[in-house]
């Protein structure tokens, strides 16, 4: 069950944004780790990303936010992997996820405050317990051939 801070927040976007648009970023590293972030608000670990701003290209949400939650700064442009439907957990939201490959990205220190409680490079083959079913869908899509999904978790609401 979500928490009430998480409860909270979805109410306020529900109110302020009929429509909801994320971003998320596979980011790969030179040894083909990805990395993954579990965030203070809401369980499990995540590839980076997050919402996007008003009048904001999407492109430049990913930027902002894999900076702030990974320290990973643009360098070149990252490539569209897909756009999902995530309407279990919220009505009308939408996920792009690109992909982040290591010749596009550098190191930086990551800005985010008080958001992030943790980042790890891990294999995507040896994912941390607790890794979400939209973040191993998208995995399995990518490394092991799976069939896209146009559903961010995999079930339609």
């Amino acid at each position: 069950m979500p928490s009430l801070r998480t409860r909270l927040f979805h109410v306020y976007a529900r109110l302020i944004r009929p429509m909801t648009l994320g971003v998320r970023a596979l980011v790969e590293n030179e040894k083909g780790d990805i990395l993954l972030v579990r965030h203070t608000y809401i369980g499990g670990w995540h590839m980076p990303g997050g919402g996007v701003e008003r009048a904001e290209p999407c492109e430049e949400a990913l930027r902002r936010e894999i900076l702030e939650e990974g320290g990973i700064i643009l360098t070149g442009p990252p490539r569209l992997i897909g756009i999902y439907s995530n309407h279990v957990s919220f009505p009308n939201d939408h996920v792009i996820v690109y992909h982040v490959t290591p010749d596009i990205w550098q190191a930086g220190k990551a800005t985010a405050h008080g958001e992030i409680a943790e980042a790890r490079w891990c294999s995507p083959a040896d994912l941390p317990e607790g890794t979400t079913q939209g973040t191993r869908l998208r995995l399995e899509e990518v490394y092991r051939g799976a069939a896209p999904s146009p559903y961010w978790g995999g079930q339609k609401p």
